[in-house]
């Protein structure tokens, strides 16, 4: 039982990291796309390529992530439970991909571990340990922190950026900031790779834990591989839904504030992955970034109702995936007891 609940928790690990790839290579892409700094074929490509490094790099963290992010049963108990999560965040994923909204795989995963965690509680099964600190440090403050840090420090960012230009001609500084857009563009697929790689490789380690076939030391390089090639596949399939909404939908903005929107994110994702390692939404901080330098304009280019409606959208996701997951794992809950 334990054998065939693990090959379910890689099978939904794997379309997690698929549409992981598939939703935000919108989020690295749209705005190149948008100004014109890219096609959208190379502009798709570059993200692979770099999305794919990125996760090929980001093992170490997630052997560092997995051994503090939660504790959980052994045997079918634990692999229910990170079944259920995953369930539960591939489907608020494809929904949300389908309504145009950008959100967070990461708060919406954490949000089905609570929900599944408290479902084997309710029917007599091992707590998680450490779920409330996740909670805490992995939705709560990131859903917080780092969009206002985006949003804040996007909007400051436009004033020195257009002092430097303001002696140069439009055109010039247009094309400019288009090449700068490029570099910055792959800085984001670069730093999503690293972000969210780890979530992936983390649940494939603790489900390797949990079935006994892995014993938590040294990093095995399947899991690392496996996650790089399928965000990688996700990427180059992209859905362009959530592109539209962010450039078009949500606010227009031109190449200047594009760069400065995306090499701001690109930084915050490095600083979290390797200085702090804190997971930071790829999503949510580009989305802010986006938003605080569009608003720092002369004339209001922003769509009020698409903005609260993502933001009603980012507070739903880990409540939402946490009572799915809630309801998977008690239809689980009599298979983990076999």
């Amino acid at each position: 039982m334990a054998i065939g609940f693990f090959a379910l928790v890689v099978a939904l690990a794997c379309g997690f990291a698929f549409l992981n790839g598939f939703r935000d290579v919108s989020t690295a892409v749209a705005l190149s796309v948008r100004t014109r700094a890219l096609t959208a074929s190379v502009a798709v490509l570059l993200a692979a390529v770099f999305n794919f490094a990125g996760a090929m790099l980001s093992g170490g963290f997630a052997l560092l992530s997995s051994q503090a992010l939660f504790d959980l049963p052994g045997g079918v108990s634990g692999l229910a439970i990170l079944a259920s999560a995953l369930a539960a965040a591939i489907l608020w994923g494809i929904y949300a991909w389908w309504r145009g909204i950008p959100l967070s795989s990461t708060h919406a995963l954490v949000g089905g571990f609570a929900g599944a965690g408290a479902a084997g509680i309710l029917v007599g099964g091992h707590e998680i340990g450490g779920v409330d600190n996740a909670l805490l440090f992995q939705v709560v403050l990131p859903l917080v922190l780092s969009p206002a840090i985006a949003f804040g420090a996007a909007y400051l960012l436009v004033w020195p950026a257009t002092w430097a230009a303001r002696f140069t001609q439009p055109d010039v500084v247009h094309s400019r900031f288009r090449r700068a857009e490029a570099v910055s563009a792959a800085a984001v697929a670069f730093g999503h790779g690293l972000q969210d790689g780890q979530r992936t490789i983390s649940v494939l380690l603790l489900a390797g834990v949990a079935a006994g076939l892995y014993d938590g030391g040294e990093l095995p390089l399947w899991p690392v591989v496996l996650t790089a090639v399928l965000l990688t596949a996700g990427t180059l399939f992209g859905g362009w839904r959530i592109s539209h909404t962010l450039g078009h939908k949500l606010i227009r903005i031109d190449p200047l504030r594009g760069f400065v929107a995306q090499s701001l994110s690109s930084l915050m994702l490095f600083i979290g992955a390797i200085g702090l390692h804190l997971p930071l939404s790829t999503t949510h901080t580009l989305s802010s970034a986006v938003l605080g330098a569009g608003t720092n304009q002369n004339f209001s280019v922003t769509h009020r109702p698409m903005v609260l409606r993502i933001l009603g959208f980012w507070l739903l996701t880990p409540l939402v995936t946490a009572a799915v997951a809630f309801v998977l794992a008690l239809a689980f809950s009599p298979l983990a007891k076999l």
